[in-house]
């Protein structure tokens, strides 16, 4: 495989950026300074860095987004999905989101080609637990938090979630489902609306703080192993 497609396929750069960056001598394989991004390398054995960082070589992709508000968590949309937001550079063919957001919800977003990893994550009997920051338009008092912890109506009853308040009209809520709308159903069940949602994890994954709204990149190795640790575990 040749270098800049490798540096491409695993989310590293574009090919044209491989170019400039193998030009810089921050490309190596094996140890000694590669310059010519058109190299011939052996994904599975050889042992690539780029600017001093191990690039470890996967059939699949794995992308942390920090979603946008009105941006669509799907592949397809007449308006701007997150997809949308990935640059050519980026082969998206089997992209997909691993786990909708609402238009209007922003945060944590894990963009993947991998259908077994999304599964294990997604599926109801896996119970992974995903956490938001909310604001809502009315206060929360204690009943609230506890009808909200044990259980609410939104067409079935909710499992337990854990809610954290840092004042009466924000806080983080963690969930193990995942209902279409169902952080907003909950709050209108107890008598008040979402104004903001930021989903901040999902398992293991945190979003990171450094990417602004819109931004993306590669999990790390350590990411993504935790990630394929909860798959295996389960919660």
């Amino acid at each position: 495989m040749r270098l800049d497609r490798f540096l491409s396929e695993c989310g590293i750069c574009s090919r044209k950026d491989a170019a400039k960056a193998a030009a810089k001598g921050t490309i190596s394989v094996n140890g000694a300074v590669v310059k010519d991004r058109s190299a011939n390398i052996d994904p599975e054995n050889d042992t690539v860095t780029f600017d001093g960082k191990p690039v470890k070589y996967s059939p699949h992709t794995y992308i942390m987004m920090n979603k946008p508000a009105g941006v669509v968590s799907s592949t397809e949309d007449r308006g701007t999905t997150v997809i949308d937001l990935l640059p050519d550079s980026i082969n998206k063919k089997d992209l997909f989101p691993a786990g909708r957001l609402d238009k209007n919800t922003v945060g944590l977003m894990l963009i993947t080609n991998d259908g077994e990893l999304a599964h294990f994550l997604l599926s109801p009997k896996r119970h992974v637990a995903k956490t938001y920051n909310f604001k809502v338009d009315a206060p929360l008092d204690p009943d609230d938090v506890r009808k909200l912890e044990n259980g609410v109506d939104i067409g079935f009853i909710t499992k337990p979630a854990k809610v954290e308040l840092k004042s009466p009209t924000e806080g983080r809520i963690t969930i193990t489902e995942g209902k279409y709308h169902q952080i907003r159903l909950m709050m209108h069940a107890v008598g008040t609306e979402i104004i903001f949602l930021e989903r901040i994890s999902m398992g293991s994954l945190i979003l990171d703080p450094a990417l602004e709204r819109g931004a993306f990149r590669p999990l790390t190795a350590e990411e993504l192993s935790k990630l394929k640790s909860d798959a295996k575990v389960g919660f």
